[in-house]
C-alpha cells in the first residue's frame, strides 16, 4: 500500500517517455521500442490478479489514446498481464512471492529476469503486431516486427534495470 505513489509515478513517467520520446523512434517500421511494458513487468508479486489486469489495460488504453490504435495496445497489455500471471505462478515459489517485493533484476537475478522479460515482451509484441496487421498473409511481417521490436525493447528494459539496479540487502 505504501508504494502506490511510486507505481503511479512509474505509470506516468513510462507513458510520458513512450508518448513523447519513443513514439517516432524505430527502424523502418520494423522495430519500435515499447518501453511502457516495463510498468507491467515490475508490478509487485503481491498485486492481485484483477489489479494487474486493470493496470495493464489502463496503461494500454493510455498509449492507445496517443497512438490512435483503437485498443490494440490495451489488448496486447491485457494478454501480457495474463501471461505474466501464468509465468510467475509457474516459475516463482510462493515463498519467494512473499519475500521478494517485485520481479526486478536485483531481486530475482539477471537470468530469471531476462527470460521473464523476453517472454512477456514477445507475447505483448506478437499480439500487438498480429492484430495490427490482422491478415494471415502478413504473419511473416508480424513475426519479423515482433522479433526486432522485442530485441529493441528488451535492450531498453535491461538497460533501465541496470541504471536503477539495487544491490540485494541479504
Amino acid at each position: 500500500m505504501e508504494r502506490i505513489p511510486i507505481h503511479l509515478l512509474r505509470f506516468i513517467l513510462l507513458a510520458f517517455v513512450q508518448i513523447f520520446l519513443l513514439k517516432n523512434m524505430g527502424y523502418y517500421n520494423l522495430s519500435t521500442p515499447f518501453l511502457y511494458v516495463l510498468f507491467i513487468l515490475v508490478l509487485p508479486f503481491k498485486t492481485p490478479n484483477w489489479l494487474v489486469y486493470l493496470a495493464a489495460f489502463c496503461m494500454g488504453l493510455t498509449i492507445d489514446a496517443f497512438y490512435d490504435t483503437l485498443g490494440l495496445h490495451a489488448l496486447a497489455c491485457t494478454v501480457m498481464a495474463w501471461t505474466r500471471i501464468i509465468f510467475i505462478s509457474l516459475t516463482v515459489s510462493t515463498e519467494d512471492r512473499e519475500t521478494e517485493p517485485e520481479p526486478g533484476m536485483s531481486e530475482m537475478g539477471f537470468r530469471w529476469f531476462l527470460i521473464y522479460s523476453f517472454t512477456l515482451i514477445f507475447v505483448h509484441h506478437f499480439a500487438l503486431f498480429l492484430f495490427e496487421i490482422f491478415r494471415l498473409s502478413g504473419f511473416g511481417e508480424a513475426l519479423l516486427s515482433t522479433l526486432l521490436s522485442t530485441i529493441f525493447t528488451l535492450f531498453l528494459v535491461v538497460l533501465s534495470q541496470f541504471i536503477f539496479y539495487r544491490k540485494k540487502s541479504r
